[in-house]
């Protein structure tokens, strides 16, 4: 039953997360979704996988979220619902109706499978995914160094003074005369 809880809080927090106007508010919904899917799966005996996923889901996507729409601007978003609400409402029913199916207790427990250790599935079993995952990490932690160089560049270029002249004088070229001083009045 915790469980059932567990998932429609997270499906709540989605549904949340989508409708939100304002950025700031969609990220901390989908923080929420994050702690909602670690206790989950906390509580399905997926210890390692809860840790890492409250401390990349909840604490580092989150803080680079906020830290982006601070460095973008929080603009509220206008643009009409691509998916209609009646769709969105059809869809969270049948995503609930098919949990709560899937929870039903079956007639014969399901065989354990077989107990390996952390690091022996980390780096033996998953040692291609960790790498894609460093990869990419590193890769966003580039690219946000990157527009965090350009825009100090942009926010410290100093003004020269010798490009704003109040009153130009003309300049004649070697050719031309300077007109006669009648003309001139």
């Amino acid at each position: 039953m915790l469980n059932l809880i567990l998932v429609s809080g997270a499906i709540l927090c989605a549904l949340q997360a989508m409708q939100t106007k304002r950025l700031i508010r969609a990220a901390l919904w989908l923080a929420c979704v994050s702690a909602f899917v670690a206790l989950t799966m906390y509580r399905i005996g997926a210890h390692e996988v809860a840790v890492i996923e409250l401390s990349v889901g909840a604490g580092l996507v989150t803080i680079l979220f906020v830290f982006g729409i601070s460095i973008a601007g929080e603009d509220a978003m206008d643009a009409p619902a691509i998916v209609p609400k009646v769709l969105i409402g059809g869809m969270a029913l049948a995503l609930v109706v098919t949990l709560g199916l899937l929870l039903l207790p079956v007639g014969e427990g399901s065989p354990q499978p077989e107990q390996t250790s952390f690091a022996v599935m980390l780096w033996e079993q998953r040692a291609l995914d960790v790498l894609v995952q460093v990869g990419l990490i590193f890769a966003g932690v580039l690219g946000v160094l990157g527009l965090l160089a350009d825009e100090a560049q942009v926010a410290h270029k100093p003004v020269k003074r010798e490009t704003a002249v109040a009153n130009p004088e003309p300049v004649l070229a070697a050719t031309e005369t300077p007109a006669p001083q009648e003309a001139r009045a």
